[in-house]
């Protein structure tokens, strides 16, 4: 047995013989049928059948959206993002779309999920559209019906119970949660937003089993929204009120609320953001986490709120809720979240492999980097090496723990240095592109806002634990702007993560141990208006060494103040708004190219150390220890040799390469080396020493 999401409470295995038992009873329309006299009622020339409050005719939508998946109009080339594992079926002769699908369904059968793209829909019959927006209760229950029969009559020998559900997607209008109204009540819809919370799965009766304590008759009872209809009446000795609920025949689907929140980018400034509670059912339980930004499609609900608990009285005042159908993760222009499937067209992979074989793809990738932001060109590297990352290991043989020790990944790196030199710029696009990655500002952040806190949830009434940014930024990258602003107990919490990658949570009973496998993009400006070059950077940004010891590279962004750079820097801005057609154009990698570059690497190359790459790592690591070393002072730390094999490990994959090599080693002691240059310079004796950042 299946469940379809889209009806919640409805039982698709018996929707032959029990239509829409939420939905009323049938009633006669004025307009004549359109099909076969005797597949609507069996008698010649009768009234169309409709479902009471609709104009929604059972035979003809079924019969219309039969013809719709047997239309060769829609191929597997239509296919859009959701239909990503078709990409692998295309052919030089175009295959019917949906045919396909049924298909899969045939060989998948762990997955009996029809994806309806409603353009498709809309394309084909524009009544059919309408009616699937405006009644979704309905209709898709219909579809259903019409999906399984197209199913069965294709594939007869199939001797497995298969129940098909569609799932729509795509509507015409993406909606905010700020502008539904309560004309939306009862309709398709489609939002988008960011996942704050999900709560734990819960079992819901959909079909409560009874039987009479006086005889033994049994009786199955359909729940219809949330409500069981007891019987009342045993049919066998006639007894009244006689029936008892047994618990452990009954069936259950599992059910999962969660909270979405409007994203940055639809909110309007100077207010705080709407909320909205989704209601996932079946498979689409666990399908997101916090931190992911969706697109839902699903059915908006009013539902009755009881002033008490024991009575029937129920408020004036409703509840809303979205019981989803579909999920759509991540935006078009944002880098592809590792934890769906990612999976690219041939021909765009090798581009891309070609592109890797670019002897000067190292500097075309850094320049397609904030392309608006002029120079810094060893800041735009070590924010590409950032976006890359390194291999997640575990400590091999002995050195492992019961716990599973790993190694950090992620890469940290801390910009700081003078106003106005594109450093928050930097912070917006990184924002911008990564899947799961957070902006914050260090003015308006507190501890409990970027770790976790409790809170008691209005559904179960239990405490539960609402996750934080860095929580929520969970295998992507966590910005922060204004890093110095912070207060001390709030970039304390900064400690745990930043180097064991995890987040202790002991509050209110809840104790826990949290990932937070983010990298940190952090922005600081000087305590004056100005860097002052007399003094070390802790002096300059008064932060504590222990957390300045955690990023792998601390660039200085320092404003030269001559007047050559400013001329250059004056034509680059003029030439964002205007461009003469004599100067030469910089060929830059397009956007959707970088995202595709970053996300495929990511996913598909793992480097590992060659033995030259590791004795070499080690030589540099032993002259970084070396240099400065003046009356006892430290030069570097072994944090210091696993933030090279990080760096190391990113130029390679940004190569493509499945084995760190010495070109690799050598382009992360060099950026080590311009960082410790501008950030770790004593200005006293002008040497070059860590003990600068551990005064």
């Amino acid at each position: 047995m299946s469940i379809s999401t889209s009806t919640r409470g409805t039982d698709i295995g018996s929707l032959p013989n029990v239509l829409f038992p939420s939905s009323g009873s049938f009633r006669y329309a004025s307009t004549n049928s359109e099909l076969d006299p005797a597949s609507a009622t069996g008698e010649a020339a009768a009234p169309n059948l409709v479902i009471w409050g609709t104009d929604v005719s059972v035979d003809t939508c079924k019969k219309q959206f039969i013809e719709f998946l047997r239309d060769s109009k829609f191929t597997i080339q239509d296919a859009g993002m959701d239909e990503a594992r078709l990409v692998w079926q295309q052919t030089e002769e175009p295959r019917p779309l949906y045919s396909t699908k049924l298909e899969e369904i045939l060989h998948v059968p762990s997955e009996p999920y029809l994806t309806l793209n409603c353009a498709h829909l809309k394309e084909f019959n524009m009544n059919l559209y309408r009616q699937l927006v405006n009644y979704p209760t309905e209709a898709i229950q219909i579809f259903d019906m019409a999906a399984n029969e197209l199913f069965q009559d294709r594939y007869p020998e199939q001797h497995e119970q298969i129940i098909i559900s569609v799932r729509p997607f795509n509507i015409d209008q993406t909606y905010t949660i700020r502008g539904l109204n309560p004309q939306d009540i009862g309709k398709l819809i489609t939002l988008s937003g960011m996942v704050t919370r999900t709560s734990s799965i819960i079992p819901e009766m959909v079909k409560a089993f009874f039987k009479c304590t006086t005889c033994p008759f049994s009786r199955e009872v359909m729940v219809e929204s949330g409500r069981i209809l007891e019987p009342h009446v045993c049919t066998a000795c006639n007894g009244k009120f006689c029936f008892q609920l047994i618990h452990n025949r009954c069936k259950y689907i599992d059910k999962q609320l969660i909270k979405l929140q409007e994203s940055p980018d639809d909110m309007p400034a100077g207010q705080t953001p709407s909320t909205v509670s989704l209601v996932a059912c079946a498979d689409l339980v666990d399908k997101v986490s916090p931190g992911d930004r969706v697109y839902v499609t699903g059915i908006y609900r009013a539902n009755p709120v009881r002033v008490l608990a024991r009575q029937r009285k129920i408020k004036s005042t409703f509840k809303t809720t979205i019981d989803v159908i579909h999920y759509r993760k991540a935006k078009a222009e944002r880098l592809h979240d590792e934890s769906s499937d990612l999976r690219l067209n041939p021909d765009r992979v090798d581009r891309l492999k070609a592109l890797a074989k670019d002897d000067g793809n190292y500097d075309r990738l850094a320049h397609s980097l904030c392309p608006s932001i002029f120079g810094h060109i060893d800041v735009k590297k070590g924010v590409l090496l950032q976006l890359f990352g390194g291999t997640r290991k575990e400590a091999p043989g002995k050195y492992s723990d019961p716990k599973q020790r790993h190694f950090r990944a992620e890469v940290n790196i801390l910009l700081c240095g003078d106003p106005g030199t594109s450093k928050s710029q930097i912070l917006q696009y990184v924002h911008k592109l990564v899947p799961r990655g957070q902006y914050t500002s260090g003015k308006g952040s507190s501890a409990v806002g970027l770790t976790a806190y409790v809170t008691r949830d209005i559904d179960t009434k239990q405490l539960v634990l609402q996750t934080g940014a860095l929580v929520m930024c969970d295998g992507g990258i966590c910005c922060i702007d204004e890093f110095d602003k912070m207060s001390d107990s709030t970039r304390s919490v900064l400690h745990e993560v930043m180097e064991q990658q995890t987040l202790s949570i002991a509050k209110a009973g809840i104790v826990c141990q949290l990932n937070a496998r983010t990298s940190v993009l952090a922005a600081a400006n000087p305590v004056s208006s100005d860097w002052d070059k007399t003094k070390t950077i802790i002096e300059n940004v008064k932060m504590p060494d222990t957390l300045l010891s955690r990023f792998d590279l601390i660039f200085l962004l320092l404003d030269p103040n001559n007047e050559a750079y400013d001329t250059k820097l004056a034509m680059h801005l003029v030439s964002l708004y205007h461009r003469n057609a004599n100067e030469e154009r910089e060929e830059l990698i397009s956007h959707e190219v970088l995202k595709d570059y970053i996300a495929y690497a990511r996913a598909s190359i793992q480097p590992k150390l060659s033995n030259q790459s590791a004795q070499l790592l080690i030589d540099n690591y032993i002259e970084l220890r070396d240099q400065g070393n003046i009356k006892g002072r430290i030069t570097a730390y072994p944090r210091n040799l696993e933030s090279l094999i990080r760096l190391s490990e990113a130029h390679a994959r940004m190569r493509f390469s499945a084995t760190v090599e010495s070109e690799d080693v050598l382009e992360a002691v060099r950026l080590t080396k311009e960082a410790l240059k501008h950030s770790s310079t004593d200005p006293v004796s002008g040497k070059i020493g860590s003990n600068v950042l551990t005064l």
